[in-house]
């Protein structure tokens, strides 16, 4: 009896036994991160309204930077008038690397941007001006400035970057020997599409 007894016990116990099951390790949960969808927004040309300043043209800093080195000298502003005449609105020249005590023309470097009362007439004035250094003597190509087309003017003692974007048109000049032939183009492109783009926060 006794027997039996003992061995309902363990049988119970063992049942019992059986009954509890291991629980799994839970594993601490680890936050996933998801990296943002949203591509930051790189400023573009735009058909923009004309500066008062030239730094928010092409600042200087950048201005060197796309050049490789710093240039000594000033950055000099003069704001054109409207001209009606012309169907231009509003004008700013900027003067780059101009030599202390020295007069605008000895500027290494010009960036012009010039508003216009529509966009055919910008365009006009676009190809006027290379029609008139083709005739003087220079050679063209066109040129990528940013994702639009601009054209390449090559003269005897500049080489320009000229172009518009709506009715805005903008030249970026340099004397020749700024920059071997080679690389000059794509210096004044990339400036030319910086003077059509706006800078944030200005």
């Amino acid at each position: 009896m006794r027997t039996a007894v003992v061995a309902a016990m363990v049988a119970l116990v063992c049942a019992g036994c059986a009954a509890v099951k291991p629980q799994p390790v839970t594993q601490p949960q680890i936050p996933t991160i998801v990296p943002p969808t949203t591509i930051s927004r790189i400023p573009q040309m735009v058909d923009r309204p004309i500066p008062d300043d030239c730094e928010l043209v092409v600042p200087v800093e950048v201005f060197h930077q796309k050049l490789g080195r710093e240039l000594p000298g000033e950055l000099k502003t003069i704001i054109g008038i409207p001209e009606p005449s012309l169907g231009r609105t509003g004008k700013i020249d900027c003067y780059y690397a101009v030599p202390e005590r020295q007069p605008l023309g000895a500027a290494q470097v010009v960036i012009g941007l010039a508003a216009y009362t529509d966009e055919p007439t910008a365009a006009a004035r676009v190809t006027e001006s290379v029609d008139l250094e083709r005739k003087e003597g220079a050679t063209v190509r066109e040129v990528d400035v940013g994702k639009k087309k601009g054209q390449f003017v090559s003269t005897k003692d500049e080489r320009l970057v000229i172009g518009s974007l709506g009715k805005t048109t903008y030249v970026a000049r340099a004397k020749a020997g700024v920059l071997p032939d080679d690389a000059i183009a794509g210096f004044l492109a990339a400036l030319a599409q910086q003077s059509m783009t706006p800078i944030e926060g200005a």
